[in-house]
């Protein structure tokens, strides 16, 4: 009975792993196309847009990428909003959260409350409000009107505050024993117990500041300062004829979050599946 119990269980195993190859195979397959058709010509492009592997290899489509549009200073606008943001993120949830999970004070609960209830509510519907703000302080068509407004998120303080609720307040009592200051306890001891929240709360914030569209759109209009999906969309409408160019500026927007997740998949994996609710 347990050998046939063993041979089922494998047999469902090996079914289940099947269709998640399969899955992702489906799910992978239009970025892979996309990588691979960049390094097609436009005529190869034409003939036979289907066609999985080029039949010539050519850069032309990132050459004439860079040769018609602003590709160079899109990239390293939306590199510098991604890295300030996600800094000021980590900075801004890291301690928020280590100040609500290890400190009591009035109105911690009514303040955690309102913090979460910000996670409930659609960007949308603040979208006419924060661009009357940007406005408002002069930041409109500049490059801080996108990283002002993303320096603080629910949802990073959140899972910053459910980690460090998890590190054991005997740690942070022997610190100040030994004389720790609050600070001292935040960057010694809270943040290394925490990585693997730093890493989801950074690929995270990374690959959502990345790929934003929406809010480029509204805050510039000025083709030097606009950020890599945005200068994609007007390129495209642009550039119709030249699908390998497209192709080509399609894949530079994929390939730095890609190799970031690859890299730090195990942080934002376990932090994804570690934090626990209290």
């Amino acid at each position: 009975m347990k050998k046939k119990e063993k041979i089922t269980y494998k047999k469902y195993h090996y079914l289940i792993i099947l269709f998640l190859t399969a899955l992702s195979a489906a799910m992978m397959y239009p970025m892979i196309w996309t990588v691979l058709t960049s390094f097609k010509s436009n005529a190869e492009i034409r003939i036979n847009r289907t066609k999985f592997l080029p039949e010539e290899w050519t850069i032309e489509g990132y050459v004439s990428a860079f040769e018609k549009a602003p590709i160079g200073q899109w990239l390293l606008n939306s590199l510098f909003i991604t890295f300030c943001v996600t800094a000021a993120v980590i900075l801004t949830s890291t301690l928020m959260g280590y100040v609500f999970a290890k400190y009591e004070f009035k109105a911690k609960k009514p303040l955690f409350i309102l913090l979460l209830a910000t996670m409930m509510v659609p960007p949308q519907v603040t979208m006419i409000p924060r661009y009357l703000m940007i406005q408002k302080l002069g930041l409109f068509n500049t490059v801080w009107a996108l990283i002002v407004p993303g320096l603080v998120t629910g949802f990073s303080v959140y899972l910053a505050r459910q980690f460090i609720s998890d590190v054991p307040d005997s740690i942070c009592e022997a610190a100040k024993i030994d004389g720790a200051g609050p600070f001292r306890i935040y960057w010694s001891v809270v943040l290394p117990n925490i990585r693997p929240a730093i890493g989801s709360i950074g690929i995270f914030t990374a690959m959502m500041q990345w790929n934003d569209y929406l809010n480029p759109l509204l805050m510039l209009n000025d083709m030097e300062k606009m950020t890599m999906p945005l200068g994609l969309v007007i390129f495209n409408s642009q550039r119709t004829s030249d699908l390998s160019a497209t192709m080509a500026a399609a894949t530079m927007i994929m390939m730095p979050m890609i190799i970031i997740f690859v890299m730090f998949q195990k942080q934002f994996i376990k932090g994804m599946t570690m934090s626990g609710i209290k």
